[in-house]
């Protein structure tokens, strides 16, 4: 990457050959060409030009000239803040750097007989890092350059002393995705190559620290309060570029304590904060600099995009992927041309399921920077979840021939080859994942199964075996036992002819029958297990049925009017979001991300089904209220609580039948697919219809909501699995698909084989059982088993007479 006087030289290069009339300023008309020029495969509308000309003579009207336009400095001012890319703009112009004017040397400085002011400003500025020679950001006072240069020389002193930089393989930097930060927002390109790491428990380390503090004392002892502020964001800055945040950190709170309404140091703090991991801490600096810029007027216009992105990111540290969303956005629309922020709005949004909006802002992001592999990786991604495959594993490709270690897209074309059925390409992606990263148990786990699809049994052995040397997870045990089931049988096909590997047959739901009353019929599980899946992925098992209770007691929600004149209760879905990450503080960000994107795709999209971003609160509380943590006849409770919680029924103690209708029907489109698109059609039909008048009591209510064919009687079996989907049924594996039993056992009272929930539910049995009918017993825990079997000798001790 360019340094930081060639970077300005190709800027100075850019603006030479578009200032025409060499009045040194770049005129509306001189813009123009440059923006066209530099984006060859765009074709801008007169509209969009001048939109875009617009947008940059306002937000940088600090370089404006009134006569000339834009100056130098503020061209240079776009590229830093990332509205285009200088290399590739400089590239694509043809251009070439004269490196004569380009570079002073050290001993041309030197070499003066006089050292005029401007020699020795040169001299300084080599012996600092680049952001000084940065005119907003800069030394301003002659004192400040004496800290920085003592400074300079205790880093060094520390450095030889006990400077570690891992060589480990694992940290190539190549394995990894670029998250999209601005140079703002990270260690400078120069030093991010290395990770330093800083044994802050040494005796060096400690004297470097008290040296340190002599200095912040001198800067605090300054002839003004300015000086003191330039003193102690200087010595940050230093800090900061050699990755010692948590004493860069001390020097911007500083900073901020002396000029609390200057955007810069809160903006720093911010982004010392997220590299230490403190993403909250992160968040509340990134508020406090954009107040600061917003009130400030266009001083700070300039940062706003950074601000907006690095607040979007810091959000996304938290999990917080529907807020992170917005800000992206409002970057994006001040600086169109901000490829960072498209590039982070379009994973934000393949992040909560909106795979075509993704797509959309991905596309544009690529456009702007045709060689940005992650929004490469990123947009094969979206166009996997939409079905487009054929169209994905072009762009994957794409991304890894930009980078060829990149791992995110190593791993996700895999996916995508297993999904496809084509194991042998599957298994030579997790290959080169292992390659770049070896200590990638999911990449070994699925080699090891790409291997069992391609038939290549000994390698997929080889292969767990590596996976249970990275990891002690119960689900390699399990695919190591399967392993080994499917080998067993596999040597008698191979000695008595039997039936093929993993074989079954599917018979029709008729033909099974149940044996007791607490024996779940076919169907209901396989939709149950469905409803419990999506349980899981959101966690709101985790979240007490109360939580929700509390949250419609204590945070009230405006009444608004929706476009049909009804008055609600709603909210757009980013504070939906802060809702749900305080009933599900417990979990990681991670965690909270996968359960905000199941939520969106399956509940936020059908209750806005109009577009508006919006979501009736007492209907959604209502709808996750059975699902939540607790006992069943609470949850019922709660869910018509939050019912009456709406503005039509507030101050009743019955709901009108309208919504009681309404609710139902939301809950099968929800949770029921099989029904989903006719129970929709209904819900969004009637809702202008109907009696208000016409009331229902909280008794009526459950007789609705436990009606097994219009209501949601499923919930019993919902609760069923809740409580054994753990349990494990000693050395039990299912006839079918070989793997252990785990959680209700569906023994075959005649034939004797037993099945899991997924195969009792799919109904697959085994092929050499082949009857009219199959008549099953559920056993919810082995436990139960071994009772029905005591009940069973005791019965037929008792028929039996004793002989004489």
């Amino acid at each position: 990457m360019a340094t930081r006087g060639s970077r300005s030289e190709k800027v100075k290069r850019i603006f030479q050959q578009f200032d025409s009339n060499r009045d040194g300023g770049l005129n509306r008309e001189e813009m123009a060409a440059l923006v066209v020029a530099v984006n060859p495969r765009v074709k801008f509308s007169d509209e969009q030009i001048n939109a875009i000309l617009d947008e940059v003579f306002r937000t940088y009207a600090e370089f404006i000239d009134p006569l000339k336009g834009l100056t130098y400095d503020g061209l240079l001012r776009t590229y830093d803040d990332g509205a285009g890319d200088v290399d590739r703009d400089f590239d694509a112009l043809g251009l070439e750097l004269n490196t004569e004017e380009a570079v002073i040397t050290k001993s041309e400085a030197s070499s003066s007989s006089i050292a005029d002011e401007r020699a020795v400003e040169a001299q300084k500025k080599q012996r600092t890092a680049a952001w000084a020679v940065s005119p907003n950001h800069g030394i301003v006072f002659d004192d400040t350059w004496k800290l920085v240069d003592d400074l300079e020389v205790l880093i060094k002193r520390l450095k030889s002393k006990q400077e570690k930089v891992n060589n480990n393989n694992n940290n190539n930097v190549d394995a990894f995705s670029d998250a999209g930060w601005s140079r703002e927002l990270g260690p400078s390109t120069e030093l991010s190559d290395k990770r330093i790491y800083w044994e802050e428990s040494s005796h060096d380390y400690n004297v470097f620290v008290k040296e340190l503090g002599v200095l912040r004392s001198k800067a605090d002892g300054a002839r003004s309060r300015e000086e003191a502020f330039d003193g102690h964001m200087a010595i940050g800055r230093v800090l900061y570029e050699h990755q010692l945040f948590k004493e860069a950190l001390v020097s911007f709170k500083r900073a901020c304590e002396l000029q609390p309404t200057d955007v810069r140091p809160h903006f720093k703090s911010g982004n010392c904060l997220y590299v230490l991991g403190k993403c909250k801490e992160s968040k509340e600096e990134f508020l406090l600099a954009l107040e600061a810029a917003e009130s400030g007027g266009n001083q700070w216009a300039y940062l706003l995009p950074q601000i907006y992105v690095n607040l979007g990111i810091s959000l996304e540290g938290e999990g917080m992927v529907l807020s992170a969303c917005e800000y992206y956005r409002e970057a994006a629309i001040l600086c169109p041309t901000h490829y960072r922020a498209l590039k982070l709005l379009g994973s934000a949004l393949f992040g909560v399921g909106e795979y075509r909006a993704a797509v959309k802002a991905l596309e544009e992001a690529i456009y702007l920077k045709p060689d940005y592999a992650d929004a490469h990786c990123d947009l094969a991604s979206s166009l996997h979840s939409m079905g487009e495959d054929e169209r994905a594993i072009e762009v994957f490709q794409r991304a890894i021939d930009l980078k060829p270690g990149h791992v995110d897209a190593l791993y996700n074309l895999g996916g995508l080859y297993m999904d496809l059925g084509r194991f042998q390409r599957a298994s030579e992606m997790y290959a080169r994942v292992l390659a770049v990263w070896p200590n990638h148990w999911r990449a070994q786990l699925n080699k090891a199964v790409s291997l069992l699809g391609a038939g290549e049994t000994e390698e997929a052995k080889r292969a767990l075996k590596e996976a249970l040397k990275l990891t002690n997870r119960v689900e390699l045990h399990d695919a190591v036992s399967h392993l080994k089931h499917l080998q067993k049988k596999k040597g008698k096909k191979n000695g008595s002819g039997g039936d093929g590997e993993g074989a079954f047959i599917v018979v029709e739901a008729s033909k099974f029958k149940t044996v007791g009353e607490k024996t779940t019929l076919r169907p209901d599980l396989a939709t149950a297990l469905q409803v419990r899946a999506f349980q899981k992925v959101t966690r709101l098992g985790k979240c007490d049925v109360e939580g929700v209770r509390k949250e419609m007691r204590d945070n009230d929600v405006p009444v608004s009017y929706s476009g049909s004149g009804g008055p609600t209760k709603s909210i757009r879905k980013p504070n939906l979001e802060e809702i749900l990450r305080r009933l599900l503080i417990s979990l990681k960000p991670e965690t909270f991300q996968g359960a905000i994107k199941a939520i969106n795709e399956r509940i936020l999209s059908v209750l806005d089904d109009s577009g508006s971003g919006r979501v009736d609160m007492g209907m959604f509380y209502a709808v996750i209220a059975p699902l939540c943590g607790g006992h069943s006849d609470k949850r019922k409770r709660v869910a018509f609580e939050a019912l009456l919680w709406r503005p039509v029924n507030e101050g009743s103690s019955q709901i009108t039948k309208r919504d009681a209708d309404k609710y139902i029907k939301l809950l099968r489109a929800i949770y029921i697919p099989s029904h989903g698109m006719s129970e929709m059609l209904e819900v969004h039909g009637e809702e202008e219809g109907g009696d208000s008048a016409v009331t229902v009591t909280f008794n009526q209510f459950l007789a609705m909501f436990d009606d097994p064919d219009w209501g949601f009687g499923i919930m019993s079996t919902i609760v069923k699995l809740e409580g054994n989907d753990r349990n494990r049924h000693g050395n039990h594996v299912c006839s079918v698909c070989r793997y252990p039993v785990i959680g209700s056992r569906f023994k075959e009272v005649k034939a004797r084989f037993s099945l899991c929930n997924q195969c009792y539910s799919e109904g697959k049995v085994p092929p050499s059982f082949k009857q009219e009918e199959y008549r099953f017993r559920e056993y919810g825990s082995e436990a139960e088993a071994m009772k029905a079997k005591c009940v069973c000798f005791s019965g037929q001790s008792h028929k039996k007479p004793i002989a004489a």
